[in-house]
């Protein structure tokens, strides 16, 4: 072969070799043009793993990661675009930020995106109505209500009113369409009040928006359903209600301008002198989330509270998370506390970390078995609960792709265990200090002391452990 004709098929295999690639990156912005982000992800992955500090791509493959619900590496990606002063890279960035629970830092983006519209002399409408549900959020997250979460399980959507337990006194919820089998229309759930007489349910009306109507029984007959009436102006689509015992408050969930994402729980009270319901406000979190989250219902007789949310979840499958409901609200002082703390509170990373007070949580675990005696068959369908991004959460050891993440997550139980056991002796200490004498107590509290510190020892452990599994094994989810 000549050297003329070698390169001319050097050449022609190059120009095919760079077409390939322009078609699929091509392919893959039309995708994500078009908002279809699952399938032009893994062609703008493939990308990034080429060319790791190329701005756009980070900036393509990151939205899309955000958009499938893996914020953590959407912020690595986008963090690279906004270094490499890519166009909108600050709007997707700061949206990423919210997503995981930094509103500080995703203000603080906005701030310099806003700067930099008008320096362009751009319009800022979008960019300041975004930058409003940050500060909103953040407001949200300087109150996360210090609650007690006892535990939680997996179910299948479809038929997650099973697993919520509820004493007669508390009345009875239903699927819609188990509860009116004949109608033609469709709705979320029915809650029926603890007489029989009263019903509350979410129906979807002719304009494809669902709202919640009321049904009362007279003599052997029920009443045509009529609407709430209240101030719903921040709501869309209000849904999965339940009335307390009062028969004055009113807990539902619904989408909507005041909503950390999708659905969120909302709480809001009837008006005798008008015959409405008042302004509903948000219950905050750590119930409500950048997911969908709903039927937030109080059993005031067993004193224990149940809701339903996607996040952390497959399609199909939702988790339900038993707390022990406050009588009066409290919340954690965002000032004094370490931030990423606060935000795995709020996000509920770890329900141990909700366990102030063990007595309480075992005494309630003890209500919720009896209610349920099959709580611990649930339980038993898993090993554990451990979170590792927005898009994993492990049950098995099994599901570990990397033998280092593993080992440092049995490690991680290991010393849970121990932290157990020293929770369980102090709180006998603690027992056996209030029944003891003056003198006796004075030997004691050096015990209590230290013991204390090695459980603030074993806390600070454990949570450099936990970040040290996470980030181990999304390295190599990464490269998969």
């Amino acid at each position: 072969m000549s050297r003329n004709t070698f390169l001319y098929f050097s050449f022609l295999f190059l120009a095919i070799v760079v077409e390939a690639s322009a078609q699929t990156l091509s392919e893959a912005r039309k995708l994500y043009e078009e908002g279809k982000y699952e399938q032009a992800k893994p062609v703008f992955q493939r990308y990034v793993k080429q060319v790791p500090n190329n701005g756009n791509y980070n900036l393509w493959y990151g939205v899309c990661c955000l958009h499938t619900n893996n914020a953590q590496t959407a912020i690595d990606c986008l963090e690279k675009a906004v270094q490499k002063r890519v166009p909108s890279g600050q709007f997707w960035l700061g949206q990423a930020y919210d997503r995981v629970y930094r509103y500080e830092d995703a203000i603080s983006t906005f701030e310099d995106y806003i700067s930099e519209l008008k320096h362009r002399r751009r319009s800022t409408q979008e960019a300041d109505s975004l930058m409003a549900l940050f500060r909103a959020h953040l407001r949200m997250l300087k109150g996360v209500e210090r609650v007690c979460i006892i535990d939680s399980f997996v179910v299948d959507k479809a038929h997650f009113l099973e697993a919520y337990k509820l004493s007669p006194q508390t009345g009875h919820l239903y699927p819609y369409k188990e509860y009116f089998p004949m109608s033609e229309k469709e709705g979320s759930t029915v809650y029926e009040n603890e007489l029989g007489n009263k019903i509350y349910y979410g129906e979807i009306m002719p304009n494809g928006i669902q709202h919640i109507f009321t049904s009362t029984q007279l003599l052997e007959e029920w009443s045509p359903g009529l609407p709430l009436v209240g101030n719903w102006t921040d709501s869309v689509n209000i849904a999965y209600p339940f009335l307390m015992s009062d028969g004055l408050t009113l807990y539902y969930a619904s989408e909507g301008k005041s909503s950390l994402g999708g659905y969120d729980i909302f709480v809001t009270r009837y008006n005798t002198n008008n015959d409405s319901f008042l302004r509903s406000e948000n219950v905050g979190m750590p119930f409500n989330s950048p997911y969908n989250d709903y039927m937030y219902v109080i059993d005031e007789y067993n004193n224990l509270g149940w809701f339903a949310s996607d996040r952390y979840q497959p399609d199909g499958r939702v988790c339900i998370y038993v707390f022990i409901p406050n009588p009066i609200k409290q919340v954690y002082n965002y000032e004094q506390m370490d931030k990423e703390n606060l935000r795995s509170l709020a996000a509920i990373h770890s329900l141990k970390d909700t366990w102030s007070d063990s007595i309480l949580v075992n005494e309630a675990l003890t209500r919720l078995h009896k209610i349920d005696p099959m709580f611990d068959d649930k339980k038993r369908r898993h090993s554990f609960s451990f979170i590792i991004d927005d898009m994993h959460t492990y049950h098995e050891e099994t599901d570990f792709h990397s033998l280092q993440a593993l080992a440092l997550f049995q490690q991680y139980i290991q010393i849970q265990k121990v932290l157990q056991q020293q929770y369980s002796k102090l709180e006998d200490l603690r027992i056996s200090y209030n029944l003891a004498s003056p003198e006796k107590r004075r030997q004691m509290a050096s015990a209590i002391l230290d013991i204390e510190n090695r459980l603030s020892q074993l806390e600070n452990k454990i949570k450099q452990i936990v970040k040290q599994v996470r980030n181990t094994e999304i390295s190599v989810i990464k490269e998969k």
